[in-house]
């Protein structure tokens, strides 16, 4: 059984707003909990996380803030409040009690799996199986041993029942007109099972209804993480995009705008408003990131802002808005690495890349907070066709999903920004992408800052560069479609040490293992 993908940019690819360093390991992990926490429809006394020893969450659970996520998720607290740092110790107070193990698992077919099993004070006990896969999206793909397919972009519900009782238990999840396509039904000997994916809650008259049936049914129930989706995607590829909009005369933000509104049922105007909001939050990290008392890094000093300095003061080898939307990305990751507030663009480990180059477009070209915001959405759009063609994990493909991904979305923003059409946009993308194709995942000792810091503030460079090249008349000859495929097909070549495991590359270089991070505590980000 696989999930319902309707993709979108404020679902998927522009968000969540989260906090550092990884939004498959922090967000990721936090979505999960949240919905196995609504799902128990109570806070768990007894919760028990298990990764496969060969999977990157075994590797970096702890040291990506995936242990608070969850912690945070089970507790019903914000993602980025500021109790997340002390979240592990406060757990047992509150109530409950956390623990984490690497052992062998079955069907593991994920590096982000996890396998949870959470008890309630009613006795009650949850099993759930999950993985993370990229950008803060999650499945969760087995509930007490059932197969599911929930991705927290629904209320999606599970009900445990008998063969004889589930024809009811379909009318009555379904009958009231909420549901959203066709309810499904699984049996195995006595025992059968009803998935089905909702818009709205179960209200309390159903759940009467089903404990009234015979031997009556046991109803999980997952509360969606992000704006429900009612309506299918206008588009589902690059080429199908723009086509749309030049057929409509569109720039592809604008088309993004109808794309989102369409699909999440929303008006436009709190469309560009939930954008704008995320692209303050991009400010705020540039702004912090920047700033002379910066601090709290586990491997590198400071130096976004020294850079940013320089080049305003021409000491460097050119005054230029690359070096400028460089440091900008390099000052994001900053707060990134501290677990400060980022938005991921499309992921923790990216969030560098769109801050940088569209505060710097803005500077440059006096956009309007609305000519910002659509150009964040052409960003989007970029990255909507690749969450459907391919992946952000860089678990599963490599930097190039998630840096890559970032440079190819950046450049795409710059050309709408200063007016190109939805095909430049997209060509611009995919020589962004083939200039980056093949890049491995190698972050040293499990930490989101070498060289991930680096490689955001060249990709936000890049960005300008790739975008200049087809606004001068450069000609695409691989088409994004053609080229998000063959970046997917490469990184899924690349055996795991490459993968976002820190066991080869730059992470295994005999400077690397001589470096020794810094514990957290003895500094911090000044900025919330």
């Amino acid at each position: 059984m696989t999930a319902r993908r309707a993709i979108g940019i404020l679902n998927h690819v522009l968000g969540p707003v989260m906090r550092g360093p990884s939004s498959s390991h922090t967000a990721g992990a936090y979505h999960i909990a949240c919905m196995a926490r609504s799902m128990l429809c109570a806070r768990p006394r007894r919760a028990t996380f298990a990764f496969d020893p060969a999977g990157s969450y075994a590797a970096t659970y702890a040291a990506q803030g995936a242990d608070r996520g969850f912690a945070m998720g089970l507790l019903g607290r914000p993602l980025i409040d500021e109790t997340f740092f002390t979240v592990l110790a406060e757990a047992p107070g509150s109530g409950l009690e956390l623990r984490f193990e690497v052992r062998r698992l079955e069907a593991a077919d994920h590096p982000n799996t996890v396998h949870i099993e959470l008890a309630a004070e009613d006795g009650s006990v949850l099993r759930l199986s999950a993985k993370s896969i990229g950008g803060g999206e999650v499945e969760i793909t087995r509930v007490n041993g059932w197969p599911a397919a929930f991705n927290g972009s629904a209320y999606e519900v599970l009900a445990e029942t008998t063969p004889a009782i589930a024809p009811a238990v379909v009318e009555i999840l379904s009958g009231d007109g909420a549901g959203l396509g066709e309810a499904q039904t699984l049996a195995r000997g006595d025992a059968a099972a009803v998935t089905v994916r909702r818009r709205s809650a179960l209200e309390p008259q159903t759940r009467q209804a089903l404990g009234r049936l015979p031997g009556g049914a046991r109803v999980w129930e997952s509360a969606p993480v992000y704006f429900v989706a009612t309506c299918q995607p206008l588009f589902a590829s690059a080429a199908e995009m723009v086509r749309l909009a030049e057929d409509q005369r569109l720039s592809l933000g604008e088309l993004a705008l109808e794309y989102e509104a369409s699909l999440l049922g929303l008006d436009r105007a709190d469309v560009l408003d939930e954008v704008l909001r995320r692209y303050a939050i991009m400010e705020r990290s540039v702004e912090c990131g920047l700033s002379p008392g910066f601090s709290g890094m586990k491997l590198l000093p400071p130096c976004a802002g020294t850079i940013f300095a320089a080049e305003a003061a021409g000491r460097l080898s050119a005054r230029s808005l690359h070096t400028r939307a460089a440091a900008r990305a390099m000052a994001v990751m900053h707060v990134d690495s501290t677990m400060g507030v980022v938005c991921a663009a499309p992921t923790g480990g990216s969030a560098g890349t769109l801050p940088g180059t569209l505060v710097t477009l803005a500077e440059e070209r006096g956009l309007s907070r609305e000519q910002s915001a659509l150009a964040m959405l052409a960003a989007g759009a970029v990255g909507l066709i690749v969450a459907q063609r391919a992946t952000f994990a860089a678990e599963v493909a490599g930097c190039q999903v998630e840096i890559g991904a970032a440079g190819a979305m950046a450049a795409a923003a710059v050309v709408d920004g200063v007016g190109g059409t939805a095909r430049q946009c997209c060509d611009a993308a995919a020589i962004a992408f083939q200039n980056t194709m093949g890049s491995v995942c190698d972050l040293l000792h499990g930490t989101v800052e070498i060289p991930c810091h680096t490689r955001n503030a060249a990709a936000a460079a890049n960005a300008f560069v790739c975008a200049d090249l087809i606004l001068g008349g450069y000609q695409n000859l691989i088409p994004l479609d053609e080229t998000i495929d063959a970046v997917y097909a490469v990184g899924r070549m690349l055996p795991p040490e490459l993968r976002c495991t820190s066991q080869g590359g730059l992470a295994v270089t005999p400077s690397a293992r001589a470096l020794k991070p810094r514990c957290p505590q003895q500094g911090c980000s000044p900025c919330p």
